[in-house]
């Protein structure tokens, strides 16, 4: 018998594998295009901007125009501002905001997302990214996915760990197959759902998953990597130098975090306060991008590089990074530009996701620590180290605030096509990871499977296991030990006195049997002793036995109390564990484990 379970089980995750890569692959392509052709129709037809694209050239890249009229970001920014909100806020509330966070609270809470989900999500990432907000297309690629993996899992009556599975492995493949990384985007999967922890469940599922979906999206889209090579250098004695740009990166990915959701916070109490519509939230926060917008480029040539820099999803300027073709000025204005512009797109409620941004912030901070080192010392830093500190502070940043370092780590380098640098990576991220702690870019994320409510039931017995029955049980010494002599008036009156809802009955020293208040019933309140209602022989537990042995006894004989005897001699009652007792030592493991 278990051996046809453990075979359904491997067929299930297979189905999973399989369903959500092929969902992640066409679902992951439709979005691009319609971002890609959304954002080439709006940027080079109506704005005037020939902008740089991740991916080209030197040469090509190198051709990038700004817009003669600045200004028209203004209607063409808040336009698609205003039609994205009055989607998303009219179908499908919970699309606002970053997806990767939306789906990660769904896989912690039912396992479930709407229909129209994915279909909001789309469009209206699409009308806010193409316009120019900043924001990622990972978030709404994770949503994509995640939700068609759970309309799937509706459709073939999942259970729902299993429904839950297909989802994480959503998030993982729908991310891993739009950059074009699916080994880092498999890991992800499992990384990304908590804080200190990881989900080894949809570690296989993800890898078939994220294998199909790449193949599908890369027969479309060529299997280059996202960002064109660049020449790159670096060498050991950098390495003091890149554990400084993980701190480095650790205060930015700090800044961005509290920037983003104190953002979120101002723009949700103003409109609360004054009661104006939802959907003219994004709105108000593209107005105030333009006017950033507008104001940079009328300062000098270089904010506005910086301030074009700031709009959508960034990589068209991280790749002019990494061809060293961005100025020190506008390299140490950027992070800040683009945490100001993502914290007013996806902080007013525009769609869109934050691991774009991220890398841009990182990247932009890493370009301007290797270019202010190749000032200062270009005999061990060169103008051809600078590409690596770039492609290392994007891996610093957003792998310590994601909490998903090796992933994040993983995907960059596949990004980047140079596993070279995964040693200096290593090192950065592993910096940026300690100092930033638990704080997080994504606030669904729980710090371990024993706080999430996906794993509640299995893991309350699993912590219980650990708990030993002596350490949780009233010693017999502090009992209140009846006789079966004594009578049924003394009995009810120290219940009542005592609150205390059973208790062991002993006999010459000897546990004899066990009387609780299910024992007083009006049939038995003519008897004059309690020997004539207490129950036995005694389900009894010995000090080593497991404290979730005891839980799942008392379930199946539905009891509340169990006698701790001695295991040599089971007559000699040692202590006493009630349903309460096991509820306080489980409450107290799981302190001591979130400390």
């Amino acid at each position: 018998m278990p051996m046809m379970e453990d075979s359904s089980s491997f067929r299930k995750i297979i189905l999973i594998g399989i369903i959500v890569g092929l969902i992640s692959g066409i679902g992951a392509l439709l979005f691009f295009w319609g971002l890609k052709f959304g954002t080439l129709f709006v940027m080079d037809n109506l704005f005037g901007y020939h902008l740089p694209l991740e991916g080209q050239s030197m040469e090509s890249v190198s051709g990038w125009t700004p817009p003669a009229f600045i200004w028209l970001i203004m209607p063409i920014i808040c336009g698609g501002a205003f039609l994205s909100g009055l989607i998303v806020y009219k179908f499908a509330p919970e699309a606002e905001g970053h997806g990767t966070d939306a789906a990660i609270k769904a896989f912690h809470g039912e396992g479930k997302i709407r229909w129209r989900v994915p279909i909001v999500k789309a469009v209206a990432s699409i009308l806010t990214i193409s316009t120019g907000g900043s924001a990622g297309r990972e978030g709404p690629t994770a949503q994509i996915s995640a939700g068609f993996g759970s309309i799937a899992a509706d459709a073939l009556k999942f259970s729902p760990r299993e429904r839950r599975i297909a989802l994480a492995t959503g998030i993982g493949a729908g991310i891993g197959t739009i950059f074009k990384a699916p080994l880092g985007g498999a890991i992800l999967a499992a990384e990304i759902l908590y804080t200190r922890d990881f989900e080894s469940e949809a570690i296989v599922p993800s890898f078939l998953a994220s294998i199909i979906g790449y193949s599908i999206f890369g027969f479309f889209e060529g299997y280059d990597p996202v960002f064109g090579t660049a020449e790159i250098y670096w060498d050991i004695s950098q390495i003091p130098l890149f554990l400084v740009l993980g701190v480095i990166s650790a205060g930015m990915g700090l800044l961005y975090i509290s920037t983003f959701y104190g953002t979120k916070s101002i723009f949700t109490r103003f409109f609360e306060k004054h009661q104006f519509p939802k959907y003219l939230k994004p709105v108000t926060g593209a107005f105030l991008i333009s006017i950033l917008v507008i104001t940079l480029s009328y300062i000098s040539p270089e904010t506005m590089i910086t301030a074009l820099g700031g709009l959508g999803t960034g990589y068209g300027f991280l790749q002019l990074a990494m061809y060293n073709m961005l100025p020190l000025g506008v390299l140490l204005l950027l992070p800040f530009v683009k945490i100001l512009t993502t914290s007013f797109t996806i902080g007013s409620g525009g769609s869109g996701g934050v691991f774009a941004p991220g890398l841009a912030i990182g990247g932009a901070a890493g370009g301007a620590f290797g270019m202010v080192l190749h000032g200062l010392i270009p005999q061990i830093v060169p103008l051809s180290s600078v590409p690596a500190f770039v492609i290392v502070g994007m891996i610093a940043l957003f792998g310590g605030i994601a909490n998903a370092p090796i992933s994040v780590m993983i995907m960059v380098v596949e990004m980047t096509n140079d596993f070279s640098l995964l040693v200096p990576a290593m090192g950065a991220v592993a910096v940026s990871n300690v100092l930033t702690g638990e704080k997080t870019i994504f606030t669904e994320q729980v710090r371990t499977k024993a706080q999430s409510p996906a794993h509640k039931g299995e893991y309350q017995i699993e912590i219980l296991e650990d708990i030993r029955a002596e350490t949780a049980m009233r010693k017999r010494e502090d009992l209140i030990c009846l006789s079966p002599e004594d009578s049924w008036a003394k009995m009810v009156s120290i219940m009542d006195q005592t609150k205390h809802t059973g208790f062991p009955v002993v006999e010459e020293g000897k546990l004899a049997g066990i009387v609780t208040r299910r024992d007083i019933k009006p049939e038995n309140q003519e008897v004059s002793i309690i020997r004539s209602v207490m129950k036995t022989p005694v389900y009894t537990l010995f000090p080593d036995s497991n404290l979730g042995m005891a839980l799942t006894m008392m379930m199946e004989k539905s009891i509340h109390h169990l006698p701790v005897v001695d295991r040599n001699d089971p007559g000699i009652l040692l202590g006493f564990v009630t349903s309460t007792d096991i509820m306080r030592s489980y409450t107290r493991k799981m302190n001591e484990l979130s400390k």
